[in-house]
């Protein structure tokens, strides 16, 4: 009988977090998977449950070439956010007195208090032909004309990494500041120096916490449409910008979602990487 009051009384409190994930997630996904099995002739959707809208995506070139950019520019902004976010939260954490490392804190997240899309302008502005860098190179003669930088996957890369530098940072933070003196003190006791110190005890320590920003990292990274769509123009299309262009263009619903889907599976099999990297990291 208690046990029963007390089964009752847990599933009365996760009860609404479930309902809400229900109504919120679980059948919203629901609705986009069945819609991707539909089609579109002319300009309405004709209920269906065929694949023909996966097998379009995987045999046209230019749609596929789309998850690719993606994949492409997220390995490259996850790997450089790492090693620009390390260093830093390193420099906080370690070099920086302990009373002035709040006010550090405050200043690495002081992009997060400007509008996404405000930043994302902001260094459009600073990659312009007209921009800062380009009038910098041109008035030091390192070059003789105003490089294109702007509306190209450089300047994609650059707004991204300047934003999760940021969050990595905090999360690596994080983990450092928990680390215990005693670990460094053992290993220079048994010999080790600043280096094998790092290289053997620290990072091995901090790893779990660099994944888990490098996952965030990369689920933010590679469903992001403002971004490749402010700095890198049309040049260059990434999946989200597809997506976009089926629903404005095309209003082609059944195939957006079926790119949606593909998007969902992929952030899937990375959580699940990552997951089970953790995992065989704790054994």
């Amino acid at each position: 009988m208690v046990q029963n009051r007390e089964r009752r009384a847990g599933w009365g409190l996760v009860a609404p977090a479930l309902i809400w994930v229900a109504l919120f997630f679980a059948l919203p996904f629901a609705l986009m998977v069945g819609l991707s099995l539909s089609r579109l002739e002319g300009r309405v959707v004709a209920p269906g449950f065929g694949l023909d809208n996966y097998l379009r995506f995987f045999t046209e070139p230019s749609l596929l070439r789309g998850l690719v950019v993606s994949l492409e520019i997220t390995a490259i902004v996850t790997v450089m956010s790492v090693l620009l976010a390390y260093p830093l939260a390193w420099i906080i954490a370690f070099q920086v007195p302990r009373r002035w490392q709040r006010l550090a804190l405050v200043l690495a997240i002081l992009p997060f208090w400007t509008s996404y899309v405000v930043r994302s302008y902001a260094w459009l502005l600073v990659l312009g032909q007209n921009g800062v860098v380009n009038r910098a190179l041109v008035a030091t003669g390192l070059v003789d004309a105003p490089l294109i930088l702007s509306a190209t996957r450089f300047a994609t890369v650059t707004g991204f990494v300047h934003f999760f530098t940021m969050l990595l940072t905090l999360t690596i933070y994080a983990n450092l500041v928990q680390l215990s003196p005693n670990y460094a003190r053992a290993a220079a006791d048994l010999g080790a120096g600043r280096f094998a110190t790092f290289r053997h005890v620290i990072l091995p320590l901090t790893l779990p916490g660099v994944m888990t920003g490098a996952f965030l990292t990369f689920v933010l990274c590679i469903g992001d449409y403002i971004t490749p769509q402010i700095l890198g123009g049309n040049n260059e299309l990434t999946l989200p910008q597809l997506i976009m262009m089926q629903l404005g263009r095309r209003g082609d619903f059944p195939m957006a979602s079926a790119m949606a889907v593909i998007l969902m599976a992929v952030v899937s099999l990375a959580y699940l990487a990552c997951a089970r990297w953790l995992r065989l990291e704790r054994v």
